[in-house]
């Protein structure tokens, strides 16, 4: 007998299929039901609508996608800089060529992230983690001087979100963003090995108030 997250899954594996043809704007509620073999009103016993089947798809591939990048913390044989080099890089690829394998995933990713903001922040939240391990491994080595890894984390993530999922930005090729994501790359490790006061919180400018 079908669990209620077998029957989750299903409905999630439908939906993948149908996107990926058809596109999430021209799929139906209705049409995902004849996939799944029930009824519409079934259907919306397990999601409340198109947008929450979308979302959950994405977060699964968030998840492990992030699962993917946790894996720099336990290579051996890396210095914190390196593992940072392969964080980056590999959030980079894997990202490119999941969008790329399906033009039509972009569109159901760019409306997740409009109509659900707080689902990216989940994810980013998820990938900032291995940051903080990788600058508390850096500090620990004395490769890095950086007193609060969790703004510093913040910081790496808002100088290249661009890289994380590029066809949400921009149509450059895997080349180019490879070639600009080693710059920004070497700007952070410079900043993180120097203790640059762009990483610490307290050397901020203050926000004018209104």
């Amino acid at each position: 007998m079908a669990t209620q997250d077998d029957t989750h899954q299903k409905i999630i594996a439908a939906a993948k299929r149908r996107f990926t043809r058809y596109g999430y704007t021209k799929t139906t509620m209705a049409e995902l039901a004849v996939d799944c073999d029930m009824s519409p009103g079934n259907l919306y016993r397990y999601f409340a609508g198109k947008l929450d089947i979308a979302e959950e798809i994405c977060r699964q591939a968030s998840m492990q996608t992030s699962e993917d990048l946790a894996r720099v913390l336990t290579q051996p044989g890396r210095t914190a800089a390196e593992r940072l080099h392969d964080f980056l890089f590999m959030d980079l690829r894997e990202t490119f060529h999941k969008l790329e394998q399906d033009p039509k995933i972009v569109e159901m990713a760019q409306i997740v992230t409009a109509e659900r903001p707080e689902f990216h922040n989940e994810g980013l939240k998820r990938e900032r983690e291995v940051l903080v391990s990788i600058i508390e491994l850096g500090n620990m080595s004395g490769e890095f001087n950086v007193l609060d890894p969790e703004f510093a984390s913040e910081m790496i993530q808002a100088a290249t979100l661009k890289f994380s999922s590029p066809q949400l930005f921009t149509r450059l090729t895997l080349p180019k963003l490879e070639r600009e994501l080693e710059g920004v790359y070497q700007i952070i490790v410079a900043g993180l090995r120097a203790g640059c006061a762009c990483m610490d919180p307290e050397k901020q400018p203050q926000a004018a108030e209104a």
